[in-house]
């Protein structure tokens, strides 16, 4: 799994909007506020996907390594 980092997701309203938009882009994912992570399961072009969405829904996304 790749990890996300969301520093500006901050409560479970943001979650909800991160699942929600995950969950129709068919990724496997966990959304971790205590983290303010986003870990997705499945190759670069899934990592890709989740940016996409993430960043549509106003966050500023950033890859762990």
């Amino acid at each position: 799994m790749k990890k996300i980092s969301v520093p500006d997701m901050m409560c479970e309203n943001c979650v909800k909007h991160i699942t929600n938009a995950l969950t129709e882009a068919k990724l496997t994912f966990q959304v971790s506020l205590e983290d303010k992570t986003v870990s997705v399961d499945g190759c670069d072009n899934c990592v890709k996907t989740a940016m996409s969405e993430l960043e549509d829904l106003g966050f500023t996304p950033v890859v762990q390594e």
